[in-house]
């Protein structure tokens, strides 16, 4: 078998017409983007299936002499509490990989954990309350319009208009609702204001790439501009034709060097590696509330990441050789794959 061969693992995606088989389905994009930005590198790549089944996967890697791993994996079997055990198991095989390390995986799917880890080092994340079926709602101390999100899942899965609500009837309502569905709720008091995506990339450690801003063209009255499910993955609605990323050019020094403290902080203390992205609101007083951080983002040739490295210079197949030569450093630098496990060194 071919020197360096590259294992693109996956996880499988809901079958195309399922609940939310849009989102599910985009790891396949993802797959085919980057076998061929690895083919035109002149790496060999064989593309594996991660599922519960860890024998078959373990059997596949040995019979292809896999010698690293590019990590696509998003969930496990559409679990996304497991969305960081793939990585796990490839540290417990010494296999090196892209992206975060497990830790920083398990860590950044779970809203509620990264909220708390972000306010004890002091960033400002949205007020927020947890609810659990199980569990009495305590509203009371959030500032109406709240905005309700799953707690584990990812890419917008659960978030519609409705998830935002004006006043407390509704909000016991639509949690009932929800919980059924997804188990626990994250409840946040929702930040209006302007909406930034920052980027960032590089090992050992990463720097911004430019700040994209998502902007909301022309929402009407009692709608919220929000990057709900369709507007990430219906092309053919309102919220997906009106909600654009562009890359603000007129940004003042003080808000982009905040903008970039901030994420930079988000990528430092949850321990991503490589890659990473972080979302943020700004209110009206310019004050800044981190929504999301985002461990191994997407990397479809049209997401936010890719599209950020673009406007930076960066073609597809440059990024992904860079992704390569951050592996081929770790493994230089620490014998393994499993070192390094917060990305700092």
């Amino acid at each position: 078998m071919s020197e360096n061969m590259i294992g693109i693992v996956y996880n499988l995606p809901a079958s195309a017409g399922a609940l939310f088989s849009e989102s599910s389905q985009d790891v396949l994009t993802q797959v085919e983007a980057i076998e061929e930005a690895l083919g035109r590198l002149n790496y060999p790549s064989v593309r594996i299936p991660f599922s519960r089944d860890l024998a078959a996967f373990v059997e596949q890697v040995r019979a292809h002499r896999v010698e690293m791993i590019f990590n696509l994996c998003e969930t496990v079997d559409e679990d996304a509490h497991l969305c960081g055990h793939p990585a796990a198991v490839f540290e417990l095989l010494g296999i090196p990989f892209t992206g975060s390390p497990s830790t920083a995986l398990m860590l950044t799917t779970d809203k509620l954990l990264t909220q708390r880890v972000l306010r004890a080092t002091g960033i400002s994340t949205p007020k927020h309350v947890v609810y659990n079926h199980a569990d009495s709602l305590h509203a009371a101390e959030l500032k109406f319009p709240v905005i309700i999100k799953p707690r584990f899942e990812d890419a917008s899965v659960g978030i519609t208009q409705e998830s935002i609500v004006a006043d407390e009837k509704s909000l016991k309502k639509r949690t009932v609702d929800l919980s059924r569905r997804f188990g626990t709720l994250l409840i946040e008091e929702y930040i209006a204001g302007r909406e930034f995506n920052i980027s960032l990339m590089g090992h050992p450690s990463a720097r911004p790439l430019p700040v994209a801003e998502i902007e909301f063209v022309d929402y009407p009255k009692g709608t919220y501009p929000i990057l709900d499910y369709r507007a990430k993955w219906d092309p053919s609605s309102f919220e997906y034709q009106h909600s654009v990323r562009k890359f603000p050019g007129d940004l003042s020094a003080t808000l982009l060097r905040k903008l970039e403290m901030a994420a930079h902080v988000c990528f430092r203390v949850l321990m991503l590696r490589d890659y990473g992205r972080v979302d943020v609101r700004m209110d009206d007083q310019k004050n800044i509330y981190i929504l999301e951080v985002n461990a191994n983002p997407c990397l479809s040739p049209d997401a936010g990441f890719a599209a950020a490295a673009e406007k930076s210079g960066l073609t597809y197949v440059r990024m992904v050789e860079r992704f390569i030569n951050f592996m081929k450093q770790r493994t230089a630098s620490n014998g393994d794959t499993a070192a390094d496990p917060a990305g700092q060194k």
